[in-house]
């Protein structure tokens, strides 16, 4: 594919046949925002591992641009779906309602991080390229792939708000969705958290925490302290929660392996121990500006332990190190009495047929509407000092 200029666009099948330097060149600008999950050695790690590949219904087909001199100015993460799973964004009803009408959706095409619901660049633009231009040019190249192949539509999901707007404006569809992110106002310590919290809010998560680790030890680990027995109850933990939850877990065993050979310094590791066992965990991985909370499973339950090792000890490590956020992962009403509020998550569509896309256009117009009010409504019952939750608003 050629974009009429000096660049041409080419399908990649293999991030792992990319040099990582150039393609972190352009997901990864300024060190101080950066975001494991759309690096070259998170993508990797999923192919390598094979939980991505025609056998799991991600097929990788990621687009690049190319200048004269055969240097990539741009590119996106992009799957060919056979379903719908692991994305977070829900298409089933679009899906079923296309098919009710004789169409076919699958294949689509997904530009994404798999299973992933953590908000990021998406449309990898070199610092020197001209962003607009190059972002039309990558969606184009998008849609001619998925001319060539059959597929019902794209969709870019989780996306940066910025992106968003600009996609909106070259006719893409326009979705939003909601999460809850906590965010650190400067604080010095979790006390200093807390006295920012209304007396009540403040009583319940100090009593939370006192419950939870009352008979437990908690164990931190990072870096070159994780070993494959880390990884090996890790994964147990995250099988558990996976099966009782989605059915089949995306994850294999050899990804957590494959994650802690070359993103070790970013992953953090808590684990509760009753002596000398381990009987829950949660992986977080750390990023530039932001801690992400990712995956959580326990073998015994402890009562709030959950929001011990999720949430409170992820705000622990985020003002101890600095960090200005901690994203705790998908959904989740019950994080805004501990300090997570309510946010706007973006993504952005095009489908071929014409009909299919008025239809969900009508539809997210007030699907648009209802994520901003329920934001508004949520956001009144934020457990903060009035005054300074105004000051936050």
């Amino acid at each position: 594919m050629d974009d009429g200029g000096t660049r041409e666009a080419k399908v990649i099948s293999r991030i792992v046949d990319l040099p990582a330097g150039g393609w972190d060149r352009l997901a990864n600008p300024d060190p101080a925002q950066f975001n494991p999950f759309v690096s070259h050695a998170f993508l990797a790690a999923l192919e390598t591992a094979g939980t991505t590949g025609p056998e799991t219904g991600w097929l990788p087909q990621h687009i690049v641009l190319e200048n004269a001199a055969g240097a990539i100015e741009a590119a996106m993460p992009l799957y060919v779906k056979t379903h719908s799973r692991g994305e977070y964004v829900f298409d089933h009803a679009f899906a079923d309602a296309y098919h009710r009408a004789g169409g076919r959706y699958y294949p689509k095409l997904q530009v994404a991080v798999p299973f992933t619901p953590v908000p990021g660049p998406r449309l990898l633009i070199a610092p020197e390229a001209q962003r607009e231009n190059t972002e039309a040019t990558l969606v184009a190249a998008a849609m001619t792939l998925a001319d060539q192949i059959g597929a019902s539509s794209v969709h870019i999901t989780f996306l940066q708000e910025a992106e968003w707007k600009r996609l909106g404006a070259i006719g893409l569809l326009q979705r939003t969705g909601q999460q809850f992110h906590w965010t650190n106002a400067g604080y010095r310590s979790f006390d200093d958290f807390l006295a920012s919290l209304a007396s009540r809010k403040r009583k319940m998560v100090r009593k939370e925490r006192a419950d939870a680790v009352a008979d437990l030890m908690i164990e931190e680990v990072t870096g070159s302290e994780i070993s494959e027995e880390h990884w090996d109850a890790m994964y147990a933990f995250y099988m558990d929660t996976g099966e009782r939850k989605w059915g089949r877990p995306y994850l294999n065993r050899a990804f957590f392996s494959e994650l802690g050979r070359i993103m070790a310094d970013k992953c953090l590791l808590m684990f509760a121990r009753d002596g000398t066992t381990r009987i829950a965990g949660a992986l977080h991985m750390i990023g530039g500006d932001c801690l992400y909370g990712r995956y959580w499973g326990c073998a015994v339950h402890v009562p709030y332990l959950h929001f011990e090792l999720c949430y409170y000890r992820a705000i622990d490590y985020a003002i101890a190190h600095g960090l200005k956020r901690v994203e705790a992962g998908a959904q989740g009403e019950h994080k805004l009495a501990r300090g997570y509020n309510p946010v706007t998550t973006y993504s952005a569509h095009w489908f071929a047929d014409e009909g299919l896309s008025r239809a969900v256009s009508r539809f997210l117009v007030e699907e648009r509407r209802a994520v901003e009010d329920a934001n508004r409504l949520l956001a009144d019952f934020a457990p903060y000092k009035k005054a300074l939750q105004e000051e936050q608003d």
